[in-house]
């Protein structure tokens, strides 16, 4: 099972050590407290408490993320800095399942999201196509499958989500097949939920934002 988390940043902790019994008692044993600050937004600066970056993996703009592994928003209204997604796949006995779990997106929309062939870029389009079982043979790069006899959710891996009133979705796909290795390397979320017409098939609108996921 290959896991990638991506955490959202809620606030910071600070500990602070309290000496018990600092006069001319010597004995007095120490006391270790913890003090926690109030969750603080990402998007408000405090009055002499910094702001700290996003854990590695964050959904970060491009250019600003740290890491090895890249997770980037094209669109901060839909997919905000430091958003979280949580992605599981197990591949077994010839069956894949893929898990996505998000949380802070933008609330009370929909997302197209797909697995695809390559790694995430500064461009939206680095990502390339959507990763195939069997792989149309029409398609090229400059024009993707959009025949749905190949672009449907049991050839390709769909996970699209509606997110609730605070921005939170869950999708699970099962598929009869497992990822060929190195050939599966991103998960995009899209603009819209994925149409599934001739000629339209796979497509869900823009690419507002892609994560690293070694498949």
């Amino acid at each position: 099972m290959d896991t990638r988390r991506v955490f959202l940043i809620a606030g910071t902790s600070l500990t602070v050590l309290v000496a018990a019994g600092c006069g001319s008692d010597d004995s007095s044993p120490d006391v270790s407290a913890t003090v926690e600050t109030p969750p603080a937004s990402l998007e408000t600066t405090t009055t002499g408490v910094p702001v700290l970056p996003g854990p590695e993996g964050a959904f970060q703009l491009p250019g600003e993320g740290v890491g090895d592994d890249n997770a980037f928003t094209y669109d901060e209204a839909a997919v905000p800095v430091g958003s979280s997604v949580n992605i599981e796949s197990e591949g077994e006995n010839g069956r894949t399942t893929v898990t996505f779990n998000a949380t802070g997106l933008a609330p009370n929309r929909d997302f197209g999201v797909h697995a695809h062939t390559r790694p995430c870029g500064p461009q939206p389009s680095d990502s390339g196509p959507h990763y195939q079982n069997d792989v149309d043979p029409a398609a090229t790069p400059e024009k993707p499958s959009s025949d749905p006899a190949y672009a449907n959710p049991q050839n390709e891996i769909w996970l699209d989500v509606t997110t609730d009133a605070n921005g939170n979705a869950q999708a699970s796909t099962t598929v009869d097949w497992e990822f060929r290795d190195g050939e599966a390397n991103s998960v995009v979320l899209h603009a819209q939920r994925t149409m599934t017409g001739p000629g339209q098939a796979g497509m869900a609108g823009d690419r507002l934002a892609c994560i690293d996921e070694d498949f």
